[in-house]
């Protein structure tokens, strides 16, 4: 089972980096009957989607808490658009926290900028994405703000590095000179998940990006487990199997993959 998707990251102007993360280009590869798995993520995008007939839509998509394993299907291909963590509320009008897993059609969330944004970049072809978005978004959004500054320093502060151990909630939560309440409120609001779920993911995706670089027990220290076997559990929660299971292509029944919603 693979991701039969090849992704090729734009370069991102300045101007839009206080609220966007990065801009992609995803195209299907390989056959519609390949199955693929979705990996749990912490971001909150924005798609624009084309379909294998033509048909495109906008949609805000939300974040995954855990995987989920495919059948195949006809793919689109489409340009993703990761929103910095604290800009769902000021751009789509909602909270980071009312998308998670869910796909919705951009045009039917309740902000003007959504709405707006949906008939600008619908028929957008992806090499003009980038340059209409720096067009418009610095005149449509005020500076980060203060409580979208403090959710990404508590993001920095709760992500693994290699070489060194991420935070614990109250840790960070003294660092940035907040309750453990106020900095779950935080996250809900501009991550969509508590600090300890974005922090689960996070070292899930370490041990992923890195499983081939070291032993399982040096994996497992260099990304803030406890132990081997706190690792094994979470991987076991979020991907529906043990690592060395899902590297050995042991996985989890494929589903049917939903088309998801049309605008």
């Amino acid at each position: 089972m693979t991701n039969s998707r090849a992704e090729q990251a734009l370069s991102l102007p300045e101007a839009l980096r206080p609220w966007v993360a990065g801009i992609s280009t995803v195209a299907a590869v390989g056959p519609p009957e390949e199955a693929f798995v979705h990996l749990p993520d912490v971001g909150t995008k924005v798609v624009v989607r084309v379909g294998v007939g033509g048909h495109r839509d906008v949609l805000a998509v939300g974040p995954r808490v855990r995987a989920s394993y495919h059948d195949g299907k006809a793919l689109a291909s489409c340009v993703e658009v990761r929103l910095t963590p604290g800009t769902a509320q000021p751009l789509l009008g909602v909270p980071a926290v009312s998308l998670v897993g869910k796909v919705v059609p951009l045009g039917e969330l309740p902000g003007d900028m959504a709405r707006r944004l949906n008939r600008e970049l619908r028929w957008l072809e992806p090499e003009e994405t980038v340059g209409h978005l720096a067009d418009v978004l610095p005149e449509r959004l005020t500076e980060t703000s203060g409580r979208a500054e403090l959710v990404r320093a508590g993001v920095d502060a709760m992500s693994v590095r290699i070489g060194r151990t991420p935070g614990q909630v109250g840790q960070v939560a003294r660092e940035l000179a907040v309750s453990e309440r106020q900095l779950r409120n935080l996250f809900a609001e501009g991550v969509g998940l508590s600090p300890k779920h974005y922090a689960r993911i996070n070292r899930v995706h370490a041990v992923l990006t890195h499983a081939t670089t070291a032993p399982w027990a040096e994996l497992a220290a260099a990304t803030g487990y406890y132990d081997q076997s706190h690792m094994t559990s979470d991987f076991r929660a979020l991907m529906g199997v043990p690592p060395r299971s899902y590297f050995t292509g042991r996985l989890p029944a494929a589903t049917p993959c939903q088309a998801g919603p049309r605008a």
